[in-house]
């Protein structure tokens, strides 16, 4: 008995440190240029190995369905999705939870952007003249960059984007969206408005060339997603453990590369409209 109590212990210790021994690892929907968000997410693996006592690794990804895949194939436990991609993402992953956003994220919009040459200007209402000319989303899975925008644009002018423009594309990221805008690729685009603000702020955008026409109504987006196998793998209540070290990140440097002023808690529940705007536009099943 004494000795099958010690290969119990033994065997329970070898489980432990096995579990701490395995990474942690995570991704980031891939919003931006590739090297600004190494930058950005190479500190918060840094932050949430240090505080969560496990190798916590960042793994870019080229695409939003890439960031859905590798969750639903168990390459990374943790991921910074959209509103529409963590939908996705969650329905492909049982007992997956979102345990986080952005305080911003509670009532994000998008910003209808549109190069100077159309003499579109800026209104409160979504501008008729937006009709008929080259248009831009940004990634086909961007809640921001495209389901939102195109609930917006269909409620509007009851049409489908292909019916109201003379082309419609997808750049991939907000960052190109913006680009070609600014060059004239496209003449109106959608873009993630945090985003827009901060690459004005940077002076990365000649606002002579390019402008906001119109602000969509508010909505949820961004949070942080986890996988429900996490305590299994990494130790009971490692999932509580993750939640906590979110929100209790205070440091301005970490929160501004998402940029965030803070996080707050959120629940499956809160990306039910997303859920009910992807599917009213055929995005979900």
């Amino acid at each position: 008995m004494k000795l099958r109590s010690l290969f119990a212990v033994a065997a329970g210790m070898l489980m432990s440190a096995a579990a701490a021994a395995e990474t942690f690892t995570f991704t980031a929907i891939p919003d931006a240029d590739e090297s600004r968000l190494n930058a950005r997410f190479g500190k918060v693996a840094d932050y949430l190995s240090e505080q969560l006592g496990v190798e916590v690794k960042y793994i870019p990804v080229k695409s939003y369905p890439a960031a859905i895949t590798a969750f639903r194939n168990d390459q990374v436990q943790l991921a910074w999705f959209g509103g529409l991609s963590g939908v996705q993402a969650r329905a492909l992953v049982d007992g997956s939870e979102a345990i986080a956003q952005g305080y911003e994220d509670q009532f994000f919009k998008t910003y209808i952007i549109a190069h100077t040459s159309t003499g579109i200007e800026a209104s409160d209402e979504l501008p008729e003249d937006i009709k008929g000319k080259t248009f831009t989303f940004g990634s086909k899975g961007s809640t921001s960059g495209r389901l939102m925008p195109e609930f917006f644009i269909r409620d509007t002018f009851n049409a489908a984007p292909d019916e109201l423009f003379s082309r419609v594309g997808f750049s991939g990221d907000h960052s190109r969206t913006i680009a070609q805008v600014q060059s004239g690729v496209y003449q109106v685009g959608a873009v993630n408005y945090s985003v827009w603000d901060t690459e004005v702020e940077e002076g990365k955008i000649d606002t002579d060339k390019v402008n906001v026409v119109w602000t969509t109504p508010t909505y949820p987006d961004y949070q942080w997603t986890i996988r429900g196998d996490v305590d299994a793998r990494y130790g009971e209540g490692f999932k509580e453990k993750v939640r906590d070290v979110l929100l209790n990140m205070k440091d301005e440097d970490l929160l501004a590369s998402f940029p965030r002023k803070s996080f707050v808690p959120a629940s499956n529940d809160d990306y039910a409209p997303i859920e009910r705007t992807g599917k009213a536009i055929g995005l979900l099943d």
